[in-house]
């Protein structure tokens, strides 16, 4: 409901309403954060038949709190060491290079979003477990790339605390969104603001150069009608069904109301995925170690 333009059904369709969005739409006087210079160097390290863990190294230790982050990482509980890892060479050895490029696009990422709102405060911990929960639950699917589910389950939401920061009234609408019950919470959204975090996170994604699948599924992740349609690639609809489940798992973690879409979307997300409630509690349970072990901030 972006000006009238067509839902999005493939990368084509998706690139052509962000660039009228931005163009001549309601974002077109709003700030997209650049990716981080950072990002870029990691990604360019990572996207290499064999990656260099020197070049890791270096990335990470430009920047104090990153370095920081990484090694409290790596001493936390859940890795249980008997010795504690003093440097980042260290931690990347506990980590292994896939969690280290995890963790370090959690941090670089969120340090571009900065965040002051109450409604807010969890955010990246909430987000982070929907990534892990992604890059689980991709795991137990044949085909899906677990890295690319994990950047998609964190960059899912990334549209809302741009919002906040940039478009005057969203706070309102945001707490809005979250307490009506007769209308989605992207329709609060556009009502107020003629566009909403699905549209703004996918321009994010975009902006951060990631694949178009992960950018087309931010897009998407509020559209349920793809599952029962050839609107998008089946690796999209899979993104968009696994980050249902995964909400509804983080949601049960943290203990808050599971939202509505999982009451009456669930079903068919499951569907999708040919899988039964029974696993997904299995899940649930594998996925707990991990969700506690996200250090708040």
């Amino acid at each position: 409901m972006l000006n009238k333009v067509p839902k999005a059904a493939s990368p084509t369709d998706t690139d052509r309403e962000l660039d009228q969005a931005q163009a001549s739409g309601p974002l077109r006087d709003l700030t997209i954060p650049p990716c981080p210079e950072l990002l870029l160097a990691l990604r360019k390290e990572m996207q290499k038949a064999d990656p260099d863990a020197r070049v890791i190294v270096s990335i990470a230790g430009r920047d104090v709190a990153m370095s920081a982050s990484l090694i409290r990482t790596a001493n936390s509980p859940f890795y249980a060491r008997s010795r504690t890892a003093t440097s980042v060479a260290e931690a990347l050895g506990v980590l292994g290079m896939r969690m280290t490029e995890k963790i370090l696009t959690t941090f670089l990422l969120r340090n571009s979003i900065r965040i002051n709102s109450p409604v807010l405060e969890h955010f990246w911990d909430t987000s982070t477990r929907r990534a892990m929960a992604m890059a689980y639950i991709s795991r137990q699917i044949y085909g899906m790339d677990a890295d690319m589910a994990y950047t998609c389950g964190l960059f899912y939401h990334v549209g809302i605390p741009v919002l906040m920061q940039g478009v005057r009234g969203y706070a309102n609408t945001l707490t809005e969104a979250l307490a009506r019950q007769d209308r989605s919470f992207t329709a609060t959204e556009n009502a107020a603001h003629k566009t909403d975090h699905a549209v703004v996170g996918s321009l994010v994604a975009r902006t951060f150069r990631l694949p178009p699948a992960i950018y087309q599924a931010v897009r998407l992740h509020h559209d349920f009608t793809i599952l029962k349609a050839d609107t998008a690639s089946s690796e999209v609809r899979t993104l968009v069904a696994m980050a249902l489940i995964a909400d509804h798992l983080v949601a049960m973690h943290e203990g808050v109301a599971h939202d509505k879409e999982w009451d009456i979307y669930g079903a068919d997300c499951l569907a999708f995925l040919k899988v039964k409630n029974a696993e997904v509690e299995i899940w649930g349970d594998a996925l707990l170690p991990h969700f506690e072990a996200v250090t708040p901030g």
